[in-house]
């Protein structure tokens, strides 16, 4: 890109924040000075109140105008919200139907436990119904960062899971999630297609944005953003981001 993006689009854990933790104070502080230069945009497989946690009440001293550059693209990109009149409004939800959500649990839980994936030990609920998207998250949600690794340090595992319950949901999108995740959505839906929504519903071309992750690999979450052609950069974690954005930030003019 030989001009300054329109809009910088994120994922959140690992790329923003340790996975599901809050926003460490020096991340929010550059987020805030993004906001009042550029539209922001984070897109994750999280639900809003994770966005709510980790980093809207993170994010001391930002006005009500700064936050109404900030999209925010919950569940891959099967919900979008943006902040209005002084609160953050649902814009869409692509949500699934009743007998999709019936199957997408009874298929993820049958084959997690086949497959010997289903922990004894966890850190909250292992199923999620987010509405538009059914979540397994093989040691709970609020597991501790170290106990993920270790779980499934390759991607083997989540990988396996990931392809047997597609094979048994043809008419959804199965898809690897966070660390220990797998996320089940509408077919076709995916973080590209929050990103042609976000371009379609802002006006801003997919040209003029950038997208910033951790998990770019064919295998990951946010390789379709880098299918869809959209510029992408790199990142093995929030520090990284922090790095780039220190660079980046100083080059926008202030926001008129």
């Amino acid at each position: 890109m030989t001009t300054l993006p329109r809009l910088v689009a994120f994922d959140l854990d690992d790329t923003l924040a340790p996975s599901k933790s809050p926003l460490d104070p020096a991340m929010a502080e550059l987020l805030v000075r993004l906001l009042d230069v550029t539209e922001v945009c984070i897109i994750s497989g999280g639900q809003i109140a994770q966005f709510t946690s980790q980093v809207i009440e993170n994010l001391q001293g930002a006005s009500d105008d700064a936050l109404s550059h900030l999209h925010m693209m919950p569940t891959c990109g099967t919900q979008y919200y943006l902040h209005q009149n002084g609160g953050w409004n649902q814009i869409y939800a692509e949500n699934l139907t009743e007998d999709e959500k019936a199957r997408a649990l009874e298929v993820v839980e049958r084959v997690a436990r086949s497959l010997g994936y289903w922990e004894a030990k966890t850190w909250g609920p292992i199923l999620e119904d987010r509405g538009s998207q059914i979540t397994f998250s093989a040691l709970g949600q609020a597991a501790p960062v170290s106990e993920k690794t270790a779980w499934d340090a390759t991607g083997e595992k989540k990988n396996t899971l990931r392809e047997a319950a597609q094979a048994e949901l043809p008419d959804l999108e199965v898809r690897s999630g966070g660390s220990t995740s797998v996320d089940i959505t509408r077919q076709g839906i995916d973080k590209a297609y929050g990103m042609k929504k976000l371009a379609e519903l802002t006006g801003i071309p997919l040209d003029d944005m950038i997208f910033v992750g951790d998990r770019l690999d064919e295998n990951g979450n946010d390789y379709p953003v880098k299918a869809l052609g959209v510029e992408c950069v790199a990142v093995e974690g929030w520090p990284d981001t922090a790095a780039y954005l220190e660079e980046l930030i100083p080059q926008f003019a202030p926001r008129a």
